[in-house]
């Protein structure tokens, strides 16, 4: 369609750019809308079509070139000869009852103003109708489908030639030479069916000739109406050419399909039956189409019922969730299946993953709201109740520096946990970017970032009903949101896993490099073990230097042990990240020494997060601790002498949570030790 639009438009170029009396032709084989200018109820369907009316009453449509061409030769006025030929068709909205019909005019404004629908077939008025010693300018070509005694129509289905008004000057009914027979075989205008018209006018004899034949017939021999006509006082000296169809109180749709002209001499040319576009389906077919679409709706529709069923069992067993009468009681808290599956694309969107499981981004349909979704494994039954009531009551934790737990799904051995989504992700991500992707973060940033932190695990310490241990605090579990405020992530999980492990199992959770010492004497987490590991959190900040990292070997010194040897040498500020450049000296070594005190080997001489939060804050004074009372010996959280004999296997994954369990036996050299990643 393209193609023959820039076709059309090349065609097109010597009726703007040319003289008037130049031979000027173009061949429209379908229709753009920059082709022809519509009014009234005309428009250019998206297949090609100009269509003049709908099946509404009363109205009418006009489609013309939309620019002027000249029917008179410049210098001696004499008419110019031109030839036309196009493709129609009329379908009534009734077979016995339809519009009045469609027609080829010449007139000087494409909109016709004045023109009235129905029997004036949208170019003349009660005014002009009958041009009656007025010059309307107007000469046209009707096929009428209706009979008006008024204008002396001499049946409702015949091709007249209209000269400034509706008496036609000459009308013939509608019909056409066969060639096989050479007979006349008379055609119905409203049958439908595409009809070709042919008109040629001859300037030097002034005879207008009209052919008509169904479309795809060859071109009848002879004209089926013709007379003589003077364009030089009939029509303007610029005249638009265009169709014109028209209802009453009966309807038609009036279309034309394809239409190719040429002014100057010379015949239009042929068009290509083949590339018009094709005409909506007729109403006769519609029964026999209706019978056949109710069937194929009737068979469709049992199969669609049946695939329904079969998929209704398929999702009720995908999507099925464990859920015991015990629950009812946090109904609030938990979120289905299907809602968090739909949520994450089918859990596809991967943000995160660690010790615990799995992380996904996802958006709540019903609220739009963005969450992340974290799949914890848990195949034991044992203590589920007691994991779920855990949920329940962390769902009740309100803290801006906290990552809120909005609720959980229990499926098939798994804990799905929803939480808000923080946009920027984890500070660790931030802190040891491996791609150079995210800007180094300023000790402006860093110091708001940790004082969030503190403020966070203050509140689960004190804050709160109850006392929440942490267990697990690092970098990777503080979370950015899109303000870069800093909230805790996970508190409660470690302790929550417990729950599934047997009775007499004790399990260490945390990450190497943060776990205090005492905790591989006891195995108790308490909240000075939480401040042991937000010490190693704030030198890590600090310092952008991972507490432990999978290089380093039993022997070489953490990041606790660097910090103190460059206080130790008068040198602390030495051991700061050397990525950030200039910043608040005073704050930075209050925060790395506050670092050392936290990660004190001694649980009774650490602060509490109270008194770290006022430090922080500066209402609380930094005890004087020489920094060879903060040394240790014993750099791993296995330091006492009391602790561990043997380890059988070491796994030091970066970031990632630690399980250490202990099985209790008759004498203490024949524990069993059991490092694993968790």
């Amino acid at each position: 369609m393209a193609a023959a639009v820039l076709a059309v438009l090349v065609a097109s170029l010597p009726v703007l750019l040319g003289p008037a009396e130049a031979a000027t032709e173009f061949v429209f084989p379908g229709f753009a809308r920059a082709n022809v200018t519509t009014s009234g109820a005309a428009v250019v369907t998206a297949s090609g079509l100009l269509r003049l009316t709908n099946e509404t009453n009363e109205v009418f449509g006009h489609g013309f070139y939309p620019a002027p061409l000249r029917f008179k030769d410049a210098s001696t006025g004499a008419p110019l000869s031109f030839s036309t030929t196009f493709v129609v068709a009329i379908l009534p909205r009734y077979p016995d009852a339809h519009g009045h019909g469609i027609a080829f005019a010449l007139a000087p404004s494409p909109t016709v103003p004045g023109a009235v629908a129905g029997k004036y077939l949208g170019l003349f008025n009660t005014s002009d109708n009958r041009g009656q010693g007025r010059s309307a300018a107007v000469v046209a070509v009707e096929l009428d489908t209706a009979k008006d005694e008024e204008f002396s129509d001499i049946d409702n289905n015949h091709v007249g030639i209209d000269i400034n008004g509706l008496v036609s000057v000459n009308s013939t009914p509608a019909a056409y030479v066969d060639p096989g027979t050479a007979s006349l075989v008379s055609l119905s205008l409203v049958s439908g069916n595409s009809l070709q018209v042919w008109i040629e006018y001859d300037g030097a004899s002034m005879r207008l000739e009209v052919t008509v034949s169904p479309a795809g017939k060859p071109r009848p021999a002879g004209p089926l109406v013709s007379s003589t006509v003077n364009l030089s006082s009939a029509v303007a000296d610029d005249t638009y050419i265009g169709f014109s169809g028209a209802n009453g109180a009966a309807s038609s749709s009036h279309y034309v399909l394809g239409w190719s002209f040429r002014v100057g001499g010379g015949r239009a040319p042929d068009l290509d039956l083949s590339k018009l576009p094709a005409l909506p389906s007729s109403k006769k077919t519609m029964p026999r189409l209706l019978i056949v679409i109710l069937v194929l709706a009737a068979v469709l529709v049992l199969v669609l019922v049946s695939g329904a069923v079969a998929a209704l069992v398929r999702r009720r067993r995908r999507f099925a969730e464990e859920e015991e009468d015990w629950e009812i009681e946090y109904g609030p808290h938990r979120i289905r299946y299907r809602e968090l599956h739909a949520a994450t694309r089918g859990f596809r969107d991967v943000i995160g993953a660690g010790g615990f499981g799995t992380v996904y981004h996802g958006v709540l349909r019903r609220s739009g709201a963005e969450v992340a979704v974290k799949k914890v494994a848990h195949g034991s039954r044992q203590g589920m109740r007691e994991f779920v009531a855990e949920i329940a009551s962390m769902s009740r934790l309100r803290h801006r520096n906290l990552v809120q737990l909005l609720g959980y799904c229990r499926r098939r051995g798994e804990l799905i946990l929803v939480y808000d989504y923080m946009v920027n992700g984890s500070l660790d991500k931030h802190l040891f970017d491996a791609s150079g992707n995210k800007p180094v973060l300023s000790w402006e940033r860093r110091a708001k970032i940790v004082r969030d932190v503190a403020a966070g695990l203050l509140y689960l310490h004190e804050g709160w009903e109850q006392v929440v241990v942490h267990r697990d605090i690092k970098a990777a579990n503080v979370l950015l949101d899109a303000d870069m405020n800093a909230k805790l992530s996970d508190f409660g999980l470690a302790r929550l896993y417990d729950h599934g492990s047997k009775p007499q199992t004790t399990h260490v959770i945390g990450t190497l490099g943060y776990l205090a010492p005492e905790m591989s004497k006891t195995g108790k987490a308490t909240t000075s073990t939480d401040v042991f590991a937000f010490g190693a959190f704030l030198l890590e900040v600090a310092c952008g230097r991972r507490p432990m990292s999978c290089d380093d070997d039993l022997d070489s010194p953490g990041l606790v042990d660097l910090v103190l040897d460059r206080w130790k040498a008068g040198r602390i500020m030495d051991a700061k990240d050397p990525r950030m450049g200039k910043c608040d000296e005073a704050d930075l070594e209050l925060v790395l020494k506050l670092g050392l005190l936290c990660s004190h080997p001694d649980p009774r001489s650490r602060p509490s997060m109270r008194q770290v939060v006022q430090m922080l804050e500066g209402t609380g004074t930094v005890p004087e601790t020489p920094p060879e009372d903060l040394g240790s010996n014993n750099r791993l959280f296995f330091g006492y002498s009391e602790s561990f004999d043997e380890f059988a296997t070491m796994i030091f994954p970066e970031s990632e949570t630690t399980t250490v369990t202990t099985q209790p036996s008759s004498s203490h050299s024949d524990e069993r030790q059991e490092l694993i990643s968790g």
